[in-house]
């Protein structure tokens, strides 16, 4: 529920004097004032002009307090508009500060994108989800039962490596029905939906939705901000940009993210190594579920987080000691992780090459950041099911509440409203945005081999954060 009686702090005599003299019996701030809230004891932010006083709702935001605290202090009505179903506006007024936005304004293509989202929500669009789930689900439920039988019934090498790849191909499509869970209600209710994320996250990948939360809506908040996105913080494995070499500090993490020695040698070699990391990024997806569920951080469910992930621990290692022997074993984890590393390139595909930027990210320019930040991957619509949708990698940060299966019809308006406005819309084939990519890590590879001096070294624990 939303705080009852939220604390609220007043701007200072003198400006609320100067403000409240507009004569239309509605009380001001500025943006420069209003900039002054911006921190987890004093926590305000605008939508449409209102202000609000988020500090104590901020504990029990269900999207978790990462996305207000990146906003704090600013105007954030499109990233609302964004996440935030109809129902949400109710919630408001009991946060309502008494203040308006003395100097609110709309940009023309931000008027748009509000203008849009209504539309597809008359059109019900958001309510409207298909029969993706079932089929999804019962294309899951088939690979799964055949890597069993495999695995079971079989006595060959190659059927028990191929029961692994089709483990692979589960994880996968799991993975894209655990986003659709977090985004979105993709059940009948909230209930079965938070089942559904935990027994297909925690309890069949082992990956916990309330980590994947945690990190993936600090994740659209701060589009490829490297010091705020962390799904771009990979050192001392990767760096997307020359400057990740100045030590940033991670907002997200609270910690800097140090370009040591170790840090330049891995980069160097980084488009070698690039798609041998992301064969074995899930291991760091387990290592950091682990981390966060035995953390001292608030975590919403966190018993069920924990039993879901042991249930999994229990069922995955009990799959592979029926295999006949350790090498089978090691081959069968080994392909099964490769199967699904396509998944971790698919991912970093979308935002590796595109525009980077250092620092917090800015509400009034949610549409720009989001165009910015994001690759689309084109491919025929019978692809559809094998990127789970994310190839409208631009659609789905505008509208991340929109199923999957609107995504492909709303592609072109979206590709003439970014025209319109000449902002950047790039589609580019699977094989294309590879290369791009591919280039990206090298130039900074390059880059990172004319530093003579980098910090000194920190602790080899820091390869361990880097994010599949």
């Amino acid at each position: 529920m939303v705080s009852e009686n939220p604390t609220i702090v007043s701007p200072s005599l003198s400006v609320l004097e100067e403000l409240n003299s507009m004569g239309d019996g509605k009380k001001y701030i500025t943006s420069e004032e209003l900039k002054k809230h911006n921190n987890p004891s004093d926590l305000w932010i605008s939508i449409q002009g209102k202000v609000y006083n988020v500090t104590e709702w901020a504990k029990e935001h269900p999207g978790g307090d990462i996305p207000l605290l990146n906003l704090a202090g600013q105007d954030v009505t499109d990233a609302f508009i964004a996440f935030h179903p109809g129902t949400a506006w109710k919630h408001l007024d009991k946060l309502f500060t008494g203040y308006h936005l003395k100097d609110y304004q709309v940009s023309e293509v931000s008027r748009e994108y509000r203008k849009l989202a209504s539309e597809f929500a008359k059109a019900g669009m958001f309510e409207k989800k298909g029969h993706g789930v079932i089929y999804s689900l019962c294309f899951v439920s088939l690979l799964l039962s055949a890597c069993v039988y495999g695995v079971l019934y079989s006595e060959s090498f190659w059927i028990h490596m191929l029961s692994a790849a089709l483990l692979g191909l589960a994880w996968m499509q799991i993975a894209y029905l655990g986003h659709d869970a977090g985004h979105y209600q993709m059940m009948a209710t909230r209930g079965w939906n938070k089942f559904a994320g935990i027994f297909i996250g925690n309890c069949i990948t082992g990956i916990s939705i309330a980590w994947w939360k945690w990190t993936h809506n600090a994740h659209h908040i701060a589009c490829n901000s490297l010091d705020y996105d962390p799904d771009l913080q990979h050192l001392p494995m990767l760096a997307v940009s020359s400057k990740l070499f100045n030590s940033l500090t991670s907002v997200f993490y609270g910690r800097q993210l140090t370009f040591d020695p170790l840090a330049q040698f891995f980069v160097s070699y980084q488009h070698y190594t690039y798609y041998p990391i992301m064969c074995v990024a899930r291991v760091n997806l387990y290592l950091q579920t682990i981390l966060l569920l035995l953390s001292k951080r608030k975590i919403p469910d966190r018993g069920l987080n924990i039993i879901g992930t042991l249930i999994f621990w229990t069922w995955f290692p009990l799959l592979v000691s029926c295999l006949p022997n350790w090498p089978e074993r090691v081959a069968f984890v080994l392909v099964s992780f490769c199967v699904t590393g396509i998944q971790h390139v698919q991912f970093t595909l979308n935002h590796f090459a595109a525009n980077v930027y250092v620092g917090p990210p800015k509400g009034n320019d949610w549409f720009e950041k989001q165009t910015n930040g994001t690759i689309d991957i084109a491919c025929s619509s019978y692809m559809d099911w094998f990127f789970g949708g994310l190839q409208f990698q631009l659609e789905h940060h505008l509208f991340p509440r929109l199923p999957r299966c609107h995504l492909r019809s709303i592609s072109p308006i979206v590709r003439e409203l970014c025209k319109k406005h000449n902002l950047p819309y790039i589609s580019i084939s699977f094989y294309d945005a590879n290369v791009m990519t591919l280039k990206t890590l090298r130039t900074a590879a390059l880059q990172a081999r004319d530093i003579t001096n980098p910090a000194p070294q920190n602790l080899v624990w820091e390869a361990f954060n880097t994010h599949g």
